[in-house]
């Protein structure tokens, strides 16, 4: 079957693509106001989904107060809970950590599908896709290097957003089921602003301190909200195991991003683990698809 621009499948990929490039926008945003500015992990989390939710609301009066009512409440609560988690570990990650390293591996989030769907919910996993998963955590591992003496800790809040993320992706592809993602976009920043205050109230307060650093968050809020939208199109119009490989155009772009910005060059390990990573994820995609 040929695939024109106008197929469900080819705009699914086309909408992964562009929300690849949006979050790395994102991601270099608040890199730079979190790793150079100062600015505290938990204020930057909670002004970019502020700045998004605002950016949100022509949507949500578009669709009006009737047209948000949801028989599938707690199922966005729980993805929600998921996410802003996982949102906390990430930011928290990105202060830290080189965005490349970060990036390639939160990569890993479909291996903890792959664990989750074992453990969970009972369904066979064959010897490939074990195999499968253990090539992918191994090429996390060549990028950890936790054997060597330049391992951080932080390099592990990566890994545990790419832990709560995994489920997050899961139950909104269960929800764009039932609902168009237009609504699954606007319940998802509208219940992360409370949660989001709550860590900002107990952690960095909500003062950011420089005048610089306030333009660079309205443009990661107002990325968020577009790669949000983006993601949420992606898995409603097609397949979540077709659109999932395209979802790794985030290495190449945030890799150009930190070298732009702040002339961040991956090592070789980098290249080595990735491939590894991206290899044994497109495999276990196309035992999906199949």
């Amino acid at each position: 079957m040929t695939l024109t621009l106008t197929h469900p499948s080819a705009r699914g990929a086309i909408y992964m693509v562009l929300a690849g490039m949006a979050f790395a926008g994102v991601n270099i945003s608040i890199q730079k106001v979190t790793m150079s500015m100062g600015v505290d992990p938990t204020t930057a989390a909670f002004w970019q989904y502020f700045i998004a939710m605002l950016f949100s609301l022509p949507l949500m009066l578009r669709i009006g107060v009737r047209g948000l009512v949801s028989p599938h409440f707690g199922l966005h609560i729980f993805r929600v809970i998921l996410a802003v988690l996982g949102i906390q570990l990430w930011v928290a990650g990105l202060a830290h950590v080189p965005i490349w390293q970060a990036i390639a591996l939160v990569m890993i989030s479909p291996f903890f599908v792959t664990l989750g769907a074992w453990l969970l919910l009972r369904e066979r996993v064959g010897p490939s896709r074990w195999l499968a998963t253990v090539v992918g955590f191994a090429g996390a591992l060549v990028i950890l290097q936790p054997w060597s003496d330049g391992f951080s800790s932080y390099t592990l809040l990566p890994i545990g957003a790419a832990v709560l993320w995994a489920g997050s992706s899961l139950i909104m592809k269960r929800l764009t089921a039932f609902e168009h993602a237009d609504k699954v976009t606007i319940y998802l920043l509208a219940l992360l602003l409370p949660i989001n205050a709550i860590f900002a109230g107990v952690g960095g307060g909500f003062v950011v301190a420089g005048l610089s650093a306030g333009p660079i968050l309205l443009i990661a809020g107002l990325l968020t909200a577009l790669a949000q939208y983006l993601l949420a199109r992606a898995y409603e119009v097609a397949d979540a195991s077709y659109v999932q490989p395209f979802d790794h155009i985030k290495l190449p772009l945030n890799v150009l991003a930190g070298w732009l910005v702040f002339g961040y060059l991956p090592s070789g390990n980098l290249w080595v683990g990735a491939a590894m990573i991206i290899g044994a994820s497109l495999f276990i995609a196309g035992k999906e698809s199949r």
